[in-house]
């Protein structure tokens, strides 16, 4: 069983798992293209973070930033090796999922990239009725990202 909880940052475990998202995300995208927060954005008063957890074993973490009154921005996607297709990433995007629809927004995005390293994560958000879009925010596009949208309402 799988459960997601907000997080405040404050663990050195957290930290380090924001730190091995980060160092991921340095090893599969080439200088410039990483749009990952750093940890004081993750702390930021617009962000909430979660972690999950598998039999207390820290698994994963996500992360929505707010986009104005009514959209918000999934961050932070991460599932630990170990915990890979056993459902983590799916329950942290649910908990997102809902907590934009609670706080009345009618628009989720995400910014991600390419290749087959990002494929995974294409596959998790489609099936969850997200859609390709355009850039959005203050995003410009490249050949090495791409853009999703899912409407809410």
């Amino acid at each position: 069983m799988i459960t997601v909880h907000l997080d405040d940052l404050s663990s050195d475990e957290s930290q380090a798992l924001v730190a091995e998202h980060l160092s991921g995300m340095g090893a599969n995208s080439p200088p410039g293209h990483i749009h990952a927060l750093a940890l004081d954005e993750l702390k930021a008063a617009h962000v909430s973070f979660w972690t999950a957890r598998s039999e207390g074993v820290l698994c994963g973490c996500g992360a929505l930033k707010q986009l104005g009154d009514a959209a918000g921005e999934i961050k932070s996607m991460r599932t630990r090796a170990g915990f890979v297709k056993r459902g983590v990433a799916q329950s942290v995007l649910d908990v997102i999922v809902a907590t934009a629809q609670e706080r009345g927004y009618t628009s989720l995005f995400l910014e991600t990239g390419t290749g087959e390293a990002f494929e995974p994560a294409h596959r998790l958000y489609l099936r969850n009725g997200f859609a390709f879009c355009g850039p959005f925010a203050d995003y410009r596009p490249t050949d090495f990202n791409v853009f999703m949208h899912r409407a809410l309402r």
